[in-house]
């Protein structure tokens, strides 16, 4: 429970939580208790999704989401962090880390709290298509409030940091696209997290097309163009 707690202090005391990793406050409890936080609310989420096809799906996907969340920062991290030492920053390894994961974690949090609307559709619509297109959208919108908050938190962090400051913003713009561009490539590589209502039971499918084209061919069929 007490890593739970640092989640609750993240939602609760926001700025105070920047104000702790800008000045390096017990870093490494805030990134272990965020990491556990985060794979337990992912895999609760995971779960929900992944029982829209099969017990064995909603195991695997409750492993597979928090895998996707957490590769996607692994992948992502020696990027942000060398190019902002690059250009001036002086914020450590850990700092970086830290910021990062209160990002996966209010993403986590926020998914956590849409599980029961998406259990409520899964438990109450046969339509296939139009559950995996309502749970794309909550992962965007949790994607976009969570980079968002990452975004001002690396302002904030940047504010003693005056040398190459501009530098460093136009390059996290650019990292932020990399990373919501590797994390939809990456999730499409680890699906399947729905799985096809009575399709035999899949842990990873070929890598043929892409997920935007998968998102419109899902469109098409819910509005009927196929």
């Amino acid at each position: 429970m007490k890593y739970f707690s640092v989640v609750m202090e993240l939602l609760r005391e926001r700025q105070q939580f920047l104000e702790d990793i800008r000045q390096g406050s017990q870093l490494k409890y805030k990134i272990l208790g965020l990491l556990i936080s985060s794979a337990i609310f992912l895999a609760i989420y995971g779960a929900i999704i992944g029982a829209s096809s099969s017990w064995l799906q909603s195991i695997f996907s409750a492993v597979k989401l928090p895998a996707l969340y957490l590769l996607t920062l692994i992948i992502c991290f020696p990027t942000l962090y060398f190019f902002n030492v690059m250009f001036g920053s002086k914020r450590t390894f850990e700092q970086f880390l830290a910021l990062l994961m209160t990002t996966m974690a209010l993403i986590a949090v926020l998914l956590f709290g849409f599980a029961p609307v998406s259990l409520f559709f899964l438990l109450t619509t046969s339509d296939y298509q139009f559950y995996k297109i309502l749970n794309v959208v909550i992962f965007a919108i949790t994607g976009f409030l969570g980079i968002k908050f990452f975004y001002e938190g690396m302002k904030f962090l940047s504010e003693d940091d005056r040398e190459g400051k501009e530098i460093r913003l136009n390059i996290l713009r650019f990292w932020l696209g990399l990373y919501a561009f590797v994390g939809s490539q990456l999730g499409w590589t680890l699906r399947p997290f729905f799985g096809s209502p009575g399709a035999p039971f899949e842990l990873f499918r070929n890598r043929d097309g892409n997920f935007y084209l998968d998102i419109i061919q899902a469109v098409s069929n819910l509005l009927g163009f196929d």
